[in-house]
């Protein structure tokens, strides 16, 4: 069996994205079986969420490696400026709060906000330095339709239960 240079490198070149993409699909494959272990929704959710934007972005494995690094911060960031609002909301009741309170937490929420946009738009731009334009614009679709997949589900789930 003799081939010619130019064949070798197509087999090498075919194996190669083969062997990506069977790295990709074990890569979701675990994430999804390790997903519905034993363990609290809120990890389940992200090991979901992660799988999605995997398959969705299509990164190669320097990209991966670049990339979520970036993308976990971010989501860190943001778990704790939402918790950090949710505590300041929840500690009265709206019915409880003076007019003067209303108007701080009014502010308070207002500047949460303008955090969030900021952390945002720095991980938009902390993106672009390592991936094209097109794969940030697949990530924000992912993660809108991973938003839309778990919403629906809750939705079958709670319709579910109300019939009972």
């Amino acid at each position: 069996m003799n081939f010619s240079m130019k064949n070798n490198k197509f087999k090498i070149e075919n194996r190669n994205s083969m062997s990506k993409k069977l790295y990709t699909l074990i890569f979701i494959l675990f994430l999804s079986a390790s997903a519905f272990a034993q363990r609290p929704d809120g990890e389940k959710i992200a090991a979901l969420k992660v799988a999605h934007i995997t398959k969705q972005l299509d990164l190669t494995k320097e990209e991966a490696q670049k990339f979520w690094p970036i993308y976990n911060a971010n989501e860190e960031a943001e778990n704790k400026l939402r918790a950090k609002s949710r505590k300041k909301r929840n500690e009265k009741k709206s019915k409880d709060l003076t007019e003067s309170e209303a108007k701080a937490l009014l502010i308070h929420m207002m500047d949460v906000e303008k955090e969030r946009v900021a952390l945002r738009t720095k991980m938009l731009n902390d993106l672009l330095e390592i991936l094209p334009a097109k794969k940030i614009v697949a990530l924000i679709q992912a993660e809108s339709s991973f938003r839309r997949k778990m919403l629906d589900e809750y939705k079958k789930r709670q319709g579910g239960r109300r019939k009972n």
